[in-house]
C-alpha cells in the first residue's frame, strides 16, 4: 500500500484563517518549524493507479494540485480517484466532495447515518448520481475497493457540529464516527482522526498495528479556552487530548503499535511546532507528527 497524506490539520487548517494565537503566529510569519498545514485526508492506493480519499477536506483541490499521483491522465476527463470513505459528517471531511462535483465517476462510501445527513443537504445532490454511487458503510463489515479492503469500526465520538441539537452525547460509538482498517498484501493500517477516548475494544483492534493514523487534534483539554480561542474543550469536542493520564500518550503506552502518527492537529496545539517541548516529548513516547505530503509504504 501506497499511503499520501494529503492534509493533516485539523478545521480549519495550520495556520487558520482567523487565528494568530502563539502556534498560528509562528506560521504565519513564516517560521520554517512552523510549516504550513491543510485539512486531514489520506490517499491511498494498492497499486499506484487507482486511489482512495479517506475524507475530502474543504481544502481537496490544493491537495489534488499538490499531489501527481491524483493528477488526471488521459484526455479529456480522467482521475485515478475511484472513491471516497468518510468517517464522519464534519465540515472539514465532507465540504470537499463539491470539489468532485465534474461529472466524474467515483463511488461514495459512508454509514448510513453520513449518508442520511448528505442527502438531507440539498447542496450535495451537485454530485450527479448518474456518476457518484453512494454506498452504505456496514459497521464491522469489510468492503473491497480498488485491491483494498476497508474495513469500518466505530469509535467513541458525537454527532458533527452542526448536527447537534441541544447537549449531544459524547463518547457515543455509532455510525456517527467512525475509525477505519485497510489491508492489502498481507498488511494493514487504522485511520483514527477523530477520537473521544480510548476503549479496551478500541484498543484491541489497533493492537499489534503495523501503522496508526490517530486524533491529534489537542494537546490538553482545555487548550482551545486557555489560548483565547474557543470556549470548549476537546472533551466537549469529541477529542481525546494527547497529553494528562487520559490522553492518547497514556493510552497508546501499553499498545504494541509499528507506526504512530498523530493526524488531524489543531492549529493551537503546540505539537505542530518542530522545535517545541511538546513535539520533543510526542517524539520520546515514539510519536510522529503527520505534515502534508507525507508518504509511506507498507
Amino acid at each position: 500500500m501506497r499511503i499520501i497524506v494529503l492534509g493533516s490539520a485539523a478545521g480549519g487548517g495550520f495556520p487558520q484563517w482567523n487565528s494568530a494565537c502563539p502556534v498560528g503566529r509562528r506560521a504565519w510569519q513564516g517560521d520554517p518549524a512552523a510549516r504550513w498545514r491543510s485539512q486531514c485526508s489520506l490517499a491511498v492506493s494498492a497499486a499506484d493507479e487507482h486511489w482512495v480519499l479517506l475524507n475530502a477536506s474543504p481544502d481537496l483541490r490544493q491537495q489534488i494540485l499538490a499531489t501527481p499521483a491524483l493528477h488526471p491522465q488521459t484526455a479529456p476527463r480522467h482521475s485515478p480517484i475511484v472513491a471516497v470513505v468518510l468517517t464522519n459528517g464534519d465540515i472539514d471531511h465532507v465540504a470537499g466532495l463539491l470539489t468532485l462535483r465534474e461529472s466524474q465517476r467515483f463511488a461514495l462510501y459512508a454509514t448510513r447515518a453520513i449518508l442520511d445527513v448528505l442527502a438531507a443537504n440539498p447542496i450535495f445532490d451537485a454530485l450527479n448520481p448518474d456518476y457518484v454511487d453512494r454506498r452504505p458503510l456496514a459497521l464491522d463489515t469489510a468492503v473491497e475497493v480498488a485491491g483494498l479492503s476497508i474495513l469500518p469500526f466505530a469509535v467513541p465520538g458525537k454527532v458533527a457540529l452542526y448536527m447537534e441539537r441541544g447537549e449531544p452525547v459524547i463518547g457515543a460509538e455509532s455510525e456517527d464516527t467512525i475509525g477505519l482498517e485497510l489491508r492489502a498484501a498481507g498488511t494493514r493500517f487504522c485511520f483514527v482522526p477523530g477520537c473521544a477516548g480510548m476503549t479496551a475494544a478500541l484498543g484491541a483492534r489497533l493492537q499489534g498495528a503495523p501503522l496508526v493514523f490517530f486524533d491529534g487534534t489537542l494537546w490538553t483539554d482545555d487548550e482551545m479556552v486557555q489560548s483565547g480561542t474557543g470556549a470548549k474543550t476537546g472533551g466537549r469536542m469529541g477529542h481525546i487530548s494527547v497529553s494528562g493520564p487520559g490522553g492518547s500518550l497514556a493510552a497508546f503506552a501499553s499498545l504494541s503499535v509499528g507506526r504512530k502518527i498523530y493526524i488531524h492537529i489543531n492549529n493551537t496545539n503546540p505539537m505542530l511546532l518542530d522545535d517545541s517541548p511538546e513535539r520533543a516529548a510526542a517524539e520520546r513516547a515514539g510519536w510522529e507528527v503527520a505534515y502534508d505530503g507525507m508518504e509511506l509504504c507498507l
